[in-house]
């Protein structure tokens, strides 16, 4: 099989995780190719790019750490994380401690821009937040649960899942999943999704586009019914 990335590529990441603090681990989800079609059981169609794109990645540098879960052989793993979808990747500290930093479908195009970022972010231990909207994140006490719909080639999506995967990195309440469209059109339909990037936040709230951190907080807030503290 091909390699994924390309040799300027390497020496990008190389670079890139040089710089990195502390080591993060990649979960990934997959599915082991099979000749025998289940009725009723879509094949995965990226899960073997899915891994390779990550275990490459991972190459570059001894701060990343992968572990493949094949989801009919581990699924108790599965059931832990939560993941009833693959390829799914999960995003966690050196001791797999943080579990909701997800993404549904293989992380290409624009969105392994957001996979690198998350890593890096991951193994520093901070986000890219700024101080107030950290406060604010922090502050949310219910669970929250954010999907954002993607596609490959869209060059706003990077943006709306950064910003989704950082609030969840400064909060355990909150889950943030990328999920790519094209691979789940079934879920697609389901929550009416006609252009991306779309947040759909608890199953009822939702945001079109790429927003500021400030107006994604707003909605959440306004979604679960949480008034702040400064509020009246």
């Amino acid at each position: 099989m091909a390699t994924l990335i390309g040799e300027r590529d390497r020496r990008y990441l190389e670079s890139v995780f040089e710089k990195m603090e502390g080591k993060t681990r990649l979960l990934i989800f997959t599915e082991n190719p099979s000749k025998l079609v289940v009725p009723g059981e879509r094949p995965c169609t990226y899960c073997q790019q899915a891994v390779q794109l990550v275990q490459e990645m991972a190459s570059t540098t001894d701060k990343v750490e992968v572990a493949v879960y094949d989801r009919k052989l581990h699924l108790d793993t599965l059931r832990e994380y939560g993941i009833d979808l693959v390829p799914a990747i999960v995003v966690t500290d050196a001791q797999g401690s943080r579990r909701n930093v997800r993404f549904f479908g293989i992380p290409a195009g624009y969105e392994f821009g957001t996979l690198v970022e998350d890593v890096v972010d991951t193994g520093n231990g901070r986000t890219r937040l700024t101080p107030e909207v950290r406060e604010r994140v922090r502050a949310i006490e219910v669970p929250v649960h954010l999907k954002v719909f993607v596609t490959p080639t869209c060059p706003y999506c990077p943006r709306a899942v950064r910003l989704a995967h950082q609030f969840a990195m400064e909060n355990p309440n909150i889950t943030a999943d990328m999920i790519e469209a094209t691979e789940f059109p079934e879920l697609a339909s389901r929550y009416g999704v006609y252009g991306v990037p779309k947040t759909v936040i608890n199953e009822t709230g939702e945001i079109e586009g790429a927003v500021p951190e400030t107006v994604l907080l707003d909605q959440i807030l306004a979604t679960i019914g949480q008034r702040e503290a400064s509020q009246p």
